[in-house]
Formats: structure tokens, C-alpha cells, sequence
């Protein structure tokens, strides 16, 4: 499997800037008292006091659509190439975010709707990426923001859904990346691609440009380093990645 990349220098003076704007930020919040509005770990305590109450699978027919969002991730379903499989995201009304845990069926045939709720689900996130192979959605990482965008919590998890049962499962494999959003996440063969992303800890920034391999016939997750003096991209995020033959090319 090959790699293009871009010519070093635009991506790291991108990145650089990028970096430069997150820091602003964390200084603002770091100047700032935290509201109970704002308390993170109070927030997904409260989500999943709620979803613990889910006891089976529930399944809502031609509902409306889904509620306007961004960072969401949209997959075309293996089993039934006319059906969408929708989930999460977040929105900004001016004032506040509100970040989504839904899931969300859509066949392009009917033009309808189907909200999906079931045991287990993944916590609610927005920038994390999913992938679908055989009869499965795969979704690794993301953020949650609160609703100023003062605090923010980047994900390490690694989740399956079950496309026939439409049941979740976290998948408690080691060696996955480390928590980020903004990544990017690709299907090759029976391989899942993971690069770049990044993750804010409020006292630092951290952008990536790792690389990470999940055979998804063994399960089991695999880092791919550089070979010395190779070309390799710069950290970054909210980018481009796709595959194409036995390649895959990268694009801020």
C-alpha cells in the first residue's frame, strides 16, 4: 500500500496556525471559572444515567429528518445500498452547541427516516469517523463540547454496530490510537486506515500525523511508522483521505 503526500511546508505552516488559534482558546478558558453548564464530567454522568435506562432496541419509522448539524458521519449501508446510516454531530445556534448521540436510517428509495434507539449506544460526539464493512458500522473518536465550547473531552473508543440487530458494542481491543477528532478514517480491503486528528488537554494542543491499521479479520489494532527518509505528512486535521487501487492520498 503506497502513499502520496503533499509538499512539506504548507500542511506544517497550516497546522502551526491552527495551533496557534487552539492556544487562544485554552487561555481564554483556562481565564474563565467553570459553570455547571460547562462541567463535562457532569454532563456525559447525566447521558449515561439516561441511556442506562434503555433496555432494548426501539425503532421509530419515518420519523422527520433528522435536526440541522455538522460533523456528523454519514455511511452507506453494506447490507442495502439504498439505505444511509447517520450518527451524531453537533450544531451552534449563535449561543450554544449541542452535540448528538442519535442514530439515524434513511432509504433513499422510500425518502424515509428511521430513528433507531438501543442499549449500549456510543456516548454523544461530533468530528469522529465510521467506517462500514460486511454487516457492521465501525466509529472511532470524536469530541464532546459543552455548550459555551469552554470544555471539551476527545474520545478513545472504538465501537461496532450490528446493522442486522441494530445493537452496539465497544470494542475492548488493545493498541487503538490515542483519543482525537478530526481525523480521518478509510476503508482498505479489510483494513481500517486511522491518521492524523487532534486532541486539546486545556493546558496543550496536540495535532497527529500517526498512522494506525485495524485488521478487521483478526481484530487487532497495528501502528505503521515511516521508513527512514520516507515522505510522510504533516500533523494535521479536518483533511482529506482516500483510497484508491492500492493507494491512499492525503490532502489538507
Amino acid at each position: 500500500m503506497g502513499k502520496k503526500a503533499k509538499k512539506p511546508g504548507r500542511g506544517k505552516e497550516k497546522t502551526e496556525r491552527k495551533t496557534a488559534k487552539a492556544e487562544e482558546k485554552r487561555a481564554r478558558r483556562d481565564s474563565k471559572k467553570v459553570s455547571e453548564e460547562d462541567d463535562i464530567d457532569a454532563i456525559l454522568k447525566s447521558i449515561q444515567k439516561e441511556e442506562a435506562k434503555k433496555k432494548e432496541v426501539h425503532v421509530e419509522e419515518n420519523v422527520p429528518a433528522p435536526s440541522p448539524r455538522s460533523n456528523c458521519s454519514l455511511t452507506i449501508n453494506p447490507l442495502k445500498d439504498t439505505e444511509l446510516i447517520l450518527y451524531g454531530g453537533e450544531f451552534y445556534n449563535g449561543k450554544k452547541t449541542c452535540v448528538y448521540g442519535d442514530l439515524y436510517r434513511y432509504d433513499v428509495e422510500k425518502k424515509e427516516w428511521n430513528l433507531i434507539s438501543s442499549p449500549n449506544s456510543p456516548p454523544p460526539r461530533s468530528a469522529h469517523q465510521a467506517v462500514a464493512w460486511k454487516n457492521h458500522v465501525y466509529i472511532f473518536g470524536g469530541e464532546f463540547t459543552s455548550p459555551n465550547q469552554e470544555r471539551f473531552h476527545h474520545y478513545r473508543d472504538f465501537w461496532m454496530l450490528d446493522l442486522k440487530t441494530n445493537q452496539w458494542e465497544q470494542l475492548q481491543i488493545k493498541g487503538y490510537p490515542s483519543a482525537r477528532s478530526g481525523h480521518r478514517m478509510v476503508l482498505y480491503k479489510h483494513k481500517i486506515i486511522v491518521f492524523g486528528g487532534f486532541y486539546d488537554t486545556l493546558r496543550e494542543v496536540r495535532y497527529f500525523n500517526d498512522l494506525h491499521v485495524f485488521d478487521l479479520d483478526h481484530f487487532k489494532w497495528e501502528e505503521i511508522k515511516p521508513r527512514p527518509g520516507a515522505l510522510w505528512p504533516s500533523a494535521r486535521s479536518g483533511f482529506q483521505l482516500c483510497v484508491f487501487q492500492d493507494q491512499y492520498a492525503c490532502s489538507s
